[in-house]
């Protein structure tokens, strides 16, 4: 009897921890609602590029890792093989729908030591940074052999979108034969700027 009382207080206690993540996870569904479904994994893909096995750790808002998504099945961790191909990158997971990232979607790769729940050591996990509909996110994977890690991430950082670097400053030269200048326009920020210097024409202002 003088058991039974602690061990009841107990299995209450249980019941109300799981209650609450359950409540937890329906409120997160109901707030996420609006996120746009999964792309439609193409059915005819091209070879990979390269590919790996691992871990499927989870994906969150882009810039929060605490953010998990629920929905879509994308807050399950699962065992994967994550692909990248020409059109795409697709992470075949087990157990939970595949995840596949339109090129045009995707915007990079880095390494993080932990996301949502899941931590490892330095730099040990990759995180792939994409647009779901108008959502942007992160999506982590955990390579099963640390040697295939950076080989995958050279290919990922590689698949990237290339950014396109500020135009640079031109200073095109108009020669006036009246007075034997040249007229230096620069142009910097969208604003016109004249600069005049004398020519050097071969003679000397005694001839």
């Amino acid at each position: 009897m003088d058991r039974l009382f602690p061990t009841l207080l107990a299995v209450v206690l249980v019941l109300v921890i799981f209650a609450l993540l359950w409540l937890g996870w329906r409120h997160r569904l109901q707030r996420q609602a609006g996120i746009a479904p999964l792309p439609v994994v193409p059915q005819q893909l091209s070879a990979a590029l390269t590919s790996a096995e691992g871990q499927y750790v989870v994906t969150t808002t882009e810039g929060d890792w605490l953010d998990r998504l629920a929905v879509h099945g994308l807050g399950i961790r699962s065992n994967a093989v994550l692909a990248v191909h020409p059109e795409g990158i697709l992470i075949s997971r087990s157990g939970a729908p595949d995840v596949f990232i339109p090129r045009d979607s995707y915007s990079g790769a880095r390494t993080e030591s932990g996301m949502a729940g899941k931590f490892v050591e330095r730099d040990g996990l990759i995180v792939l940074s994409w647009r779901l509909g108008g959502h942007p996110v992160d999506t982590g994977f955990r390579t099963r052999n640390a040697a295939a890690k950076t080989p995958l991430l050279t290919t990922l950082t590689d698949f990237a979108p290339v950014e396109t670097g500020t135009p640079e400053t031109h200073t095109p030269k108009a020669h006036t034969a009246e007075n034997d200048t040249v007229v230096h326009h620069t142009v910097v920020n969208d604003t016109l700027i004249h600069d005049t210097e004398q020519a050097d024409t071969g003679k000397n202002e005694n001839d």
